[in-house]
Formats: C-alpha cells, sequence, structure tokens
C-alpha cells in the first residue's frame, strides 16, 4: 500500500492521538504514508509545575506531541506555526498569532502546499463544530475544507505547487448519542452536563443537540495498544493515566473511531470501513 497517502489537519498536540489516533496508527501500520498537519504547539493546553524541564507549554507538548507520532507510526508531522487560543473568552483569544483569529485563507494556504506536495488521496479533519466546539478546532476545520477545495485549482496559491485534487475528504466525529447519553448519566449523578471538563467549559448539552451522520466506521482494534501508548505521550494533558476527557472519551467509545464523508457526495449508502474504500491510487 506504499502509494496510498493520507493527511489529517489538526489543531493542537493530542489532537492527533485522543481523536483519531486509532486510525492513524491503523493505516500506517498497513503501510499507508500517513502525515499530520498541526496548527499550534498547544501552548494554551495545561502546563506541569516547573514545565518539566522544558522552556515552555509549546516546546513541552511539541515534544509530547512527536513522541506520539513515532507511536503511531506518522511519516511526517507538519507544524503551521499559529497560536493556541484557548477556549472561547480566554486571554490566549487575543494573541496576534491565534489560529481561531487568523483568516481562513491564510491557514488554508499552508495546507494546500502540503497537499499538492505530500498528494494524499485522502484527508482527515474535525468536523464542522470541531468535536467539541473549541475555537482553534472549527478555524482548523475551515481552513481543511478550503484548503481541499483550492488544491485543484491552478490560480490558487501558484507559488505552493502544482495543482492536485485529493480523493475523500472526512470529517472526524464523536458519536453524539454516547454524549447524549453522558448529558442524561452526569445529570442523574447530581453534575452539571452543561459546564463539563477539568476547566468547566464544555457544554454537553449543547454537544448533544448537533448530530452528523456517519458514513465511515474505523475499527482500530489491531492498534488500540498503539492509541493507547501514544496517549501516554500527552500527559501534560491527562494521556498519561490521569483520565482527562479526551482519553476518557476514547475509553469509553472503544475501538471504533467515527466520520462523516464530506467529498464525494452523495454519501455512501452503507458504513464504509475502509477510508480508501473506491480510491484510484494508481496500482
Amino acid at each position: 500500500m506504499s502509494d496510498r497517502r493520507l493527511l489529517s489537519v489538526f489543531a493542537h498536540p493530542d489532537d492527533e492521538t485522543f481523536g483519531a489516533g486509532g486510525t492513524l496508527a491503523l493505516y500506517a501500520r498497513r503501510g499507508v504514508e500517513v502525515h499530520l498537519a498541526c496548527a499550534t504547539r498547544g501552548e494554551a493546553g495545561e502546563a506541569p509545575p516547573g514545565l518539566r524541564g522544558f522552556a515552555s507549554t509549546g516546546e513541552m507538548r511539541e515534544y509530547e506531541l512527536r513522541c506520539a507520532a513515532e507511536i503511531l507510526g506518522l511519516a511526517g508531522v507538519h507544524l503551521l506555526d499559529y497560536r493556541d487560543s484557548g477556549m472561547e473568552g480566554s486571554p490566549d483569544n487575543a494573541h496576534p498569532r491565534a489560529l481561531a483569529a487568523a483568516p481562513v485563507a491564510e491557514v488554508a494556504r499552508p495546507i494546500v502546499g502540503l497537499i499538492r506536495r505530500l498528494r494524499p488521496q485522502v484527508v482527515i479533519t474535525f468536523d464542522p463544530i470541531g468535536g467539541y466546539k473549541h475555537p482553534d478546532h472549527i478555524a482548523a476545520h475551515r481552513a481543511a475544507v478550503e484548503a481541499f477545495r483550492l488544491a485543484p485549482d491552478p490560480g490558487a496559491y501558484p507559488d505552493e505547487g502544482a495543482p492536485y485534487s485529493p480523493q475523500k475528504l472526512y470529517f472526524h466525529t464523536f458519536p453524539h448519542g454516547f454524549i447524549r447519553m453522558a448529558a442524561r448519566i452526569l445529570a442523574l449523578l447530581g453534575q452539571d452536563p452543561g459546564h463539563f471538563g477539568k476547566n468547566r467549559d464544555i457544554d454537553l448539552v449543547s454537544l448533544a443537540g448537533v448530530d452528523f451522520p456517519i458514513h465511515a466506521k474505523i475499527n482500530f482494534g489491531p492498534v488500540i495498544g498503539v492509541k493507547q501508548k501514544a496517549s501516554a505521550c500527552h500527559s501534560s494533558q491527562g494521556g498519561g493515566g490521569v483520565p482527562g476527557i479526551a482519553l476518557g472519551l476514547m475509553r469509553l467509545m472503544g475501538s471504533s473511531e467515527d466520520y462523516m464523508r464530506a467529498h464525494p457526495l452523495p454519501p455512501p449508502k452503507r458504513i464504509e470501513r475502509d477510508l480508501f474504500e473506491g480510491v484510484d491510487d494508481g496500482r
């Protein structure tokens, strides 16, 4: 499968593991050339006292990202050099390089360049609400969609390489039936599902009201241990044994990851079990 290539576009270190990590690891072990475009270094994430000897939170989280990428088997990690914007309303929103404040066309440019150089048949990114409405996740989604649209256009960013058209675009999405169930259970336990997570800034009630169709379901059971080992690299974000929200969701949802197919349309009439189904890889 050496002629097959996949590009994932996410916002922060740990997105590649806690979300679609099973998928990335599975395809890497099948011989697919798997790449990651990571828009920020996660500068607004959790930072332990003393930063474990690193000079900054961003440096620490980039180290964790590269640790996870090696375990997942990624062929390349491509940092876009934007700044973590934090959650909506946080002081990090005002940083001049904040991803969420950057124009979509500006963020799309380097992704177009990656698509044209790497020539992936499949591109994956967040769903339209970024999984749980994180501003940076939504910004990465919008930029990836715009880059997918513009990469084949010879008039768009001609200095970023020759036009190339990926064949499929998928959005990784959490199963919202599960989120609705979690919100009900939290309410029964006397907790507020509208203020969930370590920082109480995730509204499960509003997330439960959004539902995206599932067009592909990837069973990563053969590499579930790889995903768990890669998660441990992100120890500052709860991946090293502390039950962070993303890792907790990963454990509860088992060994499959869900995707909405955005291109080609119309969506498949049955659930796809392989993101490369129907792809022409020249073999």
